[in-house]
């Protein structure tokens, strides 16, 4: 029987999770897949999914595939608001605003750019040491290009 339904699973689309849930659930009741008392451990987190299930409707605020709306308040909307102000916005500064690490500021730019947005430099400030090598207070200023 569950065989069957892996099978079943395998050939149709990318369903939801809570289409998932509602499919174990189902497989859950069928008496025939009840065998054994290892089963009745599990009736207690079943019932519990039951009711998480049955709590919060399915979402119908939006199509299958379309894509999500953004939650608001996070960092990253906070960053894209940095990067698309008319000055721009520096790794240090981005940093400071969000408390990340300036490597993973770098990292969220690599992720716009796999996302589509084009991330452009602005201005490079290079504040020349001994032996004309960069010194502290060297900077490069981001933008969104859009």
């Amino acid at each position: 029987m569950l065989d069957q339904a892996l099978a079943a699973r395998a050939t149709t689309p990318r369903a939801s999770l809570r289409d998932a849930a509602a499919a174990v659930l189902a497989a859950w009741d069928d008496e025939a897949n009840r065998e054994g008392d290892m089963i009745a451990a599990l009736d207690a987190p079943m019932e519990a999914l039951r009711t998480l299930l049955a709590g919060k409707p399915a979402s119908a605020s939006r199509e299958p595939g379309a894509p999500r709306k953004a939650r608001e308040g996070t960092k990253q909307e906070q960053v894209l608001a940095m990067l698309r102000r008319p000055e721009g916005a520096t790794v240090a500064q981005i940093a400071e605003a969000t408390g990340w690490a300036q490597h993973t500021v770098r990292g969220f730019f690599a992720g716009l750019k796999k996302k589509g947005h084009a991330v452009e430099v602005r201005e490079r400030i290079r504040q020349v040491g001994p032996n004309k090598t960069g010194a502290k207070g060297s900077y490069t200023v981001y933008a969104l290009a859009e």
